[in-house]
């Protein structure tokens, strides 16, 4: 599929707006982030009622196996403290900060009339709506500054270039990320807003990106949510309820401090909805490889049947073409490879030299070697998927996330 006619045109905002409805997308859009949403799929009421609560402590960090919320707020940090014992003191503080958030209490602290109260108070009687906290640490982290040079892990390498990328360098890389879920948008706000005024003096927001409508598979039958291209993508992937799976694909098993953690990868892709939505429907499936009614893959009936790569035609070809996302991204195309994926869509308002929408995925996964899983798969995506035609990623990063921890413990313990 490379018609050079559905690559993005460059057209004024006048054209946009007269030919594809430009303002009813964005306010349809505006809508869509502001209204807090339980997952779908989700089990009952009381799962994703404002007073659920995610256990903090265990073996591995919430955020990363929890059924994903609807809501995301992720950011990533450049660490400004002078030393070790500065880095250490920071992470102890945001891990007592995160016990209380994740239980939804406020921030501790000393209250008095002439000083800035310890919590900024917007989350205050709304309950923790199953509020999740993950950190991560970033390659840069193990640079001179804080002599953890000989603690970085093997596996956490910088990305390299993809094919089709435009990197803006502010919203990429980083020291350390927070990524925060919760099904109410305010409560996941609340908590990153809280752990950067805790971080006043010992590190800095690099860039914060704001996700709702989570885009990954719920499993065990339920319909996975559609993204903003209007298609329930991902059906087939690798869900958190297998735990199987997620000890071969995701969990670190190797001696050391990253024993039981995993590693993240984020990527902001900008879709370019306006050339999607000049395509014809026979396009769109056969770019994903999915009926778009139904989200059932080319030549099924359900969204959950099983993706036959190998089903042809009645013209000898494959139903579910060469280049189509679902055949690229699918495992079996990568050796059996395979990703927790966690994203969600994002919109950011207008682009305001074209006047197109600024919107797209954010996409996160989570494995235990991105050097043999997110790395390959995306190289051969890149070069491959007949999607990428409508995507380009502006934003990339990769961060190393420990362990879960103890009521005793911090999250720098292990590594610092």
């Amino acid at each position: 599929m490379t018609d050079d006619a559905h690559h993005p045109a460059t057209v004024t905002r006048r054209q946009l707006l007269a030919g594809t409805g430009l303002a009813s997308a964005a306010l349809a859009a505006a809508a869509a982030s502001t209204v807090s949403v339980p997952p779908a799929g989700a089990a009952s009421d009381a799962a994703t009622a404002p007073s659920a609560t995610v256990p903090f402590h265990g073996p591995h960090q919430s955020g990363i196996g929890t059924p994903e919320q609807a809501h995301l707020v992720f950011a990533a940090f450049d660490v400004t403290a002078p030393d070790r014992a500065g880095l250490a003191a920071l992470l102890t503080t945001w891990t007592e900060a995160a016990r209380r958030l994740t239980a939804g209490r406020p921030v501790a602290g000393p209250t008095a009339l002439l000083t800035p109260p310890p919590d900024s108070g917007e989350a205050l009687g709304l309950g923790p709506s199953r509020l999740t906290l993950t950190v991560g640490y970033g390659p840069s982290l193990f640079d001179g500054r804080f002599g953890l040079a000989p603690q970085r892990p093997e596996a956490l390498v910088e990305l390299p270039p993809f094919a089709g990328d435009a990197l803006d360098t502010l919203r990429s890389g980083g020291d350390l990320c927070i990524q925060a879920c919760a099904d109410d948008a305010q409560v996941a706000f609340h908590a990153v807003h809280n752990l950067g005024r805790l971080a006043l003096g010992s590190a800095t927001v690099r860039y914060l990106q704001v996700g709702f409508g989570r885009t990954a598979s719920p499993g065990a039958g339920q319909p996975t949510p559609r993204n903003l291209l209007g298609f329930r993508d991902g059906t087939n992937n690798l869900v958190a309820g297998d735990q199987g799976a997620m000890d071969t694909f995701v969990w670190v098993d190797s001696p050391g401090w990253m024993s039981g953690g995993t590693y993240l990868v984020a990527r902001r892709i900008r879709t370019h909805l306006e050339a999607w939505d000049r395509s014809t429907l026979d396009d769109q499936e056969r770019t994903i490889g999915r009926v778009k009614a139904t989200g059932a893959p080319l030549g099924a009936a359900r969204a959950v049947d099983p993706v036959d790569l190998k089903a042809l035609g009645p013209d000898g070809q494959p139903l579910i073409p060469t280049h189509a996302h679902i055949r690229v991204a699918a495992p079996s195309s990568h050796r059996g490879r395979a990703i927790l994926r966690r994203g969600y869509s994002f919109v950011d308002g207008i682009d305001p030299v074209t006047g197109e929408l600024d919107a797209g995925l954010f996409f996160i996964c989570f494995q235990n070697d991105p050097r043999r899983q997110f790395i390959p798969i995306q190289q051969s995506l890149a070069q491959q998927d007949a999607l990428v035609q409508y995507l380009t990623h502006t934003g990339s990063g990769i961060f190393a996330c420990p362990p879960g921890t103890g009521p005793e413990r911090a999250w720098g313990d292990g590594l610092l």
